[in-house]
């Protein structure tokens, strides 16, 4: 270890000295076909995490060391490398890649092509994914696609992230897009207890993730697809591949690099004597502590990955066991995860009977900071100091009366708000689906197609706070928080496929039923003026059901024509406003495969395509906001009536009239 330790501290010595040796390129990136600049294209180094993305005008600036490797890639084009050998200026010239045209798109309740795609549908693959450390699946999609923004919710590690797909669709209801794992769509109201909903899944197993965005692409799923839909397939072993196992390891170090400006302690003391006549205030300490530092540190993380997978003539499997530590850089922040990905696939009886199995099972282990800590560490005095040796508080100093009790309304110390609360929770859950899809033998056009999943996930958290804390006056508090979020799904659609000589015209029809049922259940104990209360068990309850269909038309490889219809009913609403229905269609035009352009050198991919398309929200406010209930109120809001106290119920607002959330799209492009 201590030979370790002076190998890290040399290279970090050498580090300034190393950097110097780097050569800054420019360059310009265009399209081979059109000679016109292409904007956003990904350059980075391979190996590393550096990287950059190209202007509007196809212009890039990179450092980068001699011997290593630029890769420049987009998406619709083969990507290039290229090694450094001291150039100034690399301009590349990327060349369509045509293979792409008949890659295969998961979309709602079946596939399709690239090519004949009519809606705003994007395909992000392993390869495109951001590399590094990586702890959630969210941040592998960051900067990837047009339209998508991610915002990270905070600094914490594993911390989730806000995901908008063209913007927001409500003003006041959830906006989250639906993410759907292989066949498992998820609750958009995520799952209690955690960081990410999306922590359960180990981002080194996703084979790629499709982006639907607009109307014509989302309506399939109805009332969930206003704010677009996120598709999520994990890897799985390819028929015939040799048996393999894999180990990988990845290591990370993170810290605070910025922080806010804050007046030292000479500083401070300064200002403050300067503005009070020339008497100094009392109150001020004689140190000078800059608290940002006492709260922040170098945080580590490592992430192991094992796999094992092989590949027979009828039978795939794949086992992933992943072990990820991320610390975070506030006080005692932590996450870890233990998980396995489970990917069984089989075919029976001459492929016409096709099994498909996805489990992931996961242990997420948190340790929550006090976040109270961030915003203390930036007003709290800095002329005083960490510690005070005659502190009844844990030895922290803290702003007393003259009896020694803390005051009220003082703020706390910040390394004392780290040090003396402890909240941990650990979250069990389980995401799994069987896909069983049968070619009918006698005729082989039609498939039935059967998804049986489920999301279930367990909490159970502990919070203490001290005794010795200035922030309790009521002894020892404890918060004991559990939980159960359940999410089962169960659809079972046919395909139909058909080819019409005559016309040239591919076309195929699906039509199916989709059911889901969440369920939350909440419990909590927690410490209120001195003493544990058991509060209410909260069930949070309600059910979808939907019937749903879709026509494709291919004419020629030219002229392609989608529509789709589903009808949804929630158990949210009332029964007079239960259903909605939500229409789409779109169509599209591949100029490039007409005659007039077959032998074009300048074109080699041009389409237009339109849609149009209604979607739907339910996530407005609580279950049942229709209904006129009331909530218990606080045992401080207690009313006395004689000698005892009665609880108080206060009255919920709420719509008769509440409904679907509809939004009409429109997409040209």
């Amino acid at each position: 270890m201590k030979n370790d330790f002076k190998v890290y501290l040399l290279l970090f010595a050498l580090f300034p000295f190393l950097a110097f040796t780097q050569t800054q390129v420019t360059g310009i990136l265009t399209s081979q076909n059109t000679n016109m600049p292409i904007s956003g294209v990904n350059v980075f180094i391979k190996g590393t995490t550096t990287g950059t993305i190209t202007d509007f005008d196809g212009n890039y600036t990179i450092r980068v060391n001699d011997g290593q490797t630029i890769v420049y890639s987009y998406i619709g084009y083969m990507s290039q490398e290229v090694v450094f050998q001291g150039q100034t200026s690399i301009n590349i010239s990327l060349q369509e890649d045509a293979s792409q045209l008949d890659e295969i798109l998961v979309v709602g309740y079946g596939s399709t092509t690239k090519e004949a795609i009519t809606g705003a549908v994007q395909k992000v693959t392993s390869e495109e994914f951001n590399k590094g450390a990586i702890v959630s699946a969210d941040q592998l999609l960051s900067g990837k696609s047009a339209g998508v923004r991610i915002t990270t919710g905070g600094g914490g590690p594993g911390e989730g992230a806000e995901i908008r797909i063209r913007g927001g669709s409500s003003l006041s209801a959830n906006n989250n897009p639906l993410i759907v794992i292989d066949g498992v769509p998820l609750d958009q109201r995520g799952v209690q207890g955690v960081r990410n909903a999306l922590n359960a899944i180990n981002p080194n197993e996703i084979e790629d993730m499709v982006i639907l965005k607009d109307a014509s692409a989302t309506a399939i799923y109805g009332s969930r697809a206003s704010n677009g839909v996120i598709l999520i397939t994990t890897k799985r072993a390819q028929r015939g591949a040799p048996f393999q196992v894999e180990y990988g390891f990845q290591f990370s170090t993170e810290k605070i690099t910025d922080k806010v400006d804050v007046f030292s302690g000479e500083a401070f003391r300064s200002l403050i004597n300067e503005r009070s006549d020339n008497n100094p205030a009392k109150p001020l300490g004689g140190t000078s502590t800059d608290w940002q530092d006492e709260i922040y540190s170098t945080a580590t993380g490592g992430i192991h990955n094992i796999t094992v997978s092989e590949g027979f003539e009828n039978f795939n499997y794949r086992v992933n066991f992943n072990n990820t530590m991320r610390q975070g850089v506030l006080g005692n922040d932590l996450f870890q995860r233990n998980a396995i990905t489970l990917n069984l696939r089989s075919s029976l009886l001459n492929n016409s009977l096709k099994l498909n199995l996805t489990s992931v099972g996961s242990f997420d282990d948190n340790v929550y900071a006090n976040r109270g800590a961030i915003g203390g560490a930036v007003s709290f005095d800095p002329t005083q100091p960490v510690l005070d040796p005659g502190s009844p508080f844990d030895g922290f100093f803290e702003y007393t009366q003259p009896d020694g009790s803390p005051i009220t309304l003082a703020p706390r110390n910040p390394v004392a708000l780290l040090d003396q609360t402890n909240n941990r929770a650990r979250s069990k859950r389980n995401i799994s689906n069987l896909n069983i899809a049968y070619t009918l033998p006698f005729y082989d056009k039609v498939t039935i197609n059967t998804n049986s999943g489920f999301d279930y996930a367990e909490l159970d958290g502990k919070e203490f706070i001290r005794a010795s804390s200035a922030t309790q006056q009521n002894g020892l508090f404890r918060n004991f928080y559990s939980g159960i979020n359940r999410n089962v799904n169960l659809d079972l659609f046919a395909t139909y496929k058909n080819f019409v000589e005559s016309v040239d015209l591919n076309y195929d029809f699906t039509a199916g039923r989709s059911y889901q049922e969440f369920y939350v259940q909440s419990n909590q104990e927690i410490t209120e003026l001195g003493i544990l209360v058991t509060r209410p068990t909260i069930i949070n309850r309600n059910r979808l059901e939907g019937y749903f269909g879709r026509l494709n038309l291919d004419f020629a490889s030219k002229y392609f024509i989608s529509a789709s219809f589903r009808r949804d009913g929630s158990s949210r609403f009332s029964e007079d406003n239960r259903w909605g229905n939500f229409p789409a269609v779109s169509v599209g035009w591949k100029i490039d495969n007409e005659d007039f352009l077959s032998e074009s050198q300048t074109l080699s991919n041009l389409k237009f395509r339109a849609g149009y398309g209604v979607t739907g929200n339910q996530e407005i406010g609580s279950n049942y906001g229709y209904l006129g209930i009331y909530t218990p109120g606080q045992p401080s809001a207690s009313v006395q009536i004689g000698d005892g106290f009665v609880n108080t119920l206060r009255p919920q607002g709420f719509d008769e009239n509440l409904k679907w959330e509809e939004t009409e799209q429109y997409n040209v492009g």
